[in-house]
């Protein structure tokens, strides 16, 4: 394509949205599981108001993506509920991603994008942000158990979060 003096301009393409909701029961179903049964509540959750500004506030990272540091134990395929310590001062490098539910070439090429390391200290080097907690914490999303999640990773997470004293949680799903 050109424009009006004649230089060629790039036209960018986007992607077609995925359909997760198909993706994750093609995926399931490629694992042995019964049709997935989506979580659903009747009630509202809980509101909670952010206990000040966030250029005050001690931040804390869960995330999704199966996210891991050089040194430790990747993430397995099948209902893993256990999760990783990500010390915040490590450097992105050494940052690894294992999932089976996205493909991981551009979070193993800039692990920013499933896990914004570098973005959130940027954001406390401005001031937007006061500090970052001591540890992000990284899980496997996906997980095929309801029942494990509720009865296992959330609450190890929620406990590992009040012992950072952490003020806000940024949940990145991937």
């Amino acid at each position: 394509m050109n424009d009006q003096a004649g230089a060629e301009v790039k036209v960018e393409r986007r992607k077609p949205p995925i359909d997760y909701i198909v993706r994750t029961r093609e995926q399931y179903s490629g694992l042995g599981y019964p049709p997935y049964a989506w979580t659903h509540s009747e009630d509202d959750p809980p509101w909670t108001e952010v206990p000040g500004p966030l250029s005050e506030l001690r931040l804390g990272v869960i995330a999704t993506g199966g996210i891991y540091r050089t040194g430790q134990t990747a993430f397995t395929y099948r209902d893993d509920t256990t999760y990783r310590a990500i010390p915040t001062d490590v450097e992105a490098s050494e940052l690894r991603a294992t999932h089976f539910a996205y493909d991981l070439t551009d979070a193993r090429d800039d692990i920013n994008v499933v896990f914004p390391i570098d973005t959130l200290r940027s954001l406390v080097a401005e001031g937007r942000v006061g500090e970052l907690g001591p540890r992000f914490y990284t899980c496997m999303g996906g997980i095929y158990s309801q029942r494990r999640v509720g009865e296992e990773l959330a609450p190890a997470l929620v406990q590992r979060c009040l012992e950072d004293e952490l003020d806000v949680v940024l949940l990145v799903p991937v």
